[in-house]
């Protein structure tokens, strides 16, 4: 008998948590979850999509998370209007997946994908 697993919970590094936070409010809809006191982690949320900043000096290796989308066209149109970096418009990839990548204020990239 096998456990059930949530879930994973990405962990990107970023030069300032709060900043990463408020951004990812304001520009992906997402939650501000906590803020430990020193400032050096925290967390965002936006449904079951949790992620978790960690403070880091740069220079850094950004992280790449691919995040699935039921209606990719309504995520495309919402983070597009609300001002997210998109740098890979939507299109139909070779390898099957409708997808669009996105760039945080950190060079960290989310790839929004639909089969």
């Amino acid at each position: 008998m096998s456990t059930t697993f949530g879930p994973p919970t990405p962990e990107l590094p970023v030069e300032d948590v709060e900043r990463a936070q408020r951004h990812y409010r304001d520009a992906m809809g997402f939650e501000i979850g906590w803020l430990e006191p020193s400032g050096d982690i925290g967390a965002a949320s936006r449904g079951k999509c949790v992620i978790f900043f960690r403070k880091r000096a740069r220079p850094f290796e950004a992280a790449a998370t691919w995040i699935f989308a039921a209606d990719i066209d309504a995520t495309y149109e919402e983070l597009r209007a609300s001002g997210a970096r998109i740098v890979e418009p939507l299109e139909a990839k070779p390898w099957g997946l409708r997808q669009f990548t996105v760039e945080d204020l950190d060079g960290n990239l989310f790839y929004f994908h639909c089969d």
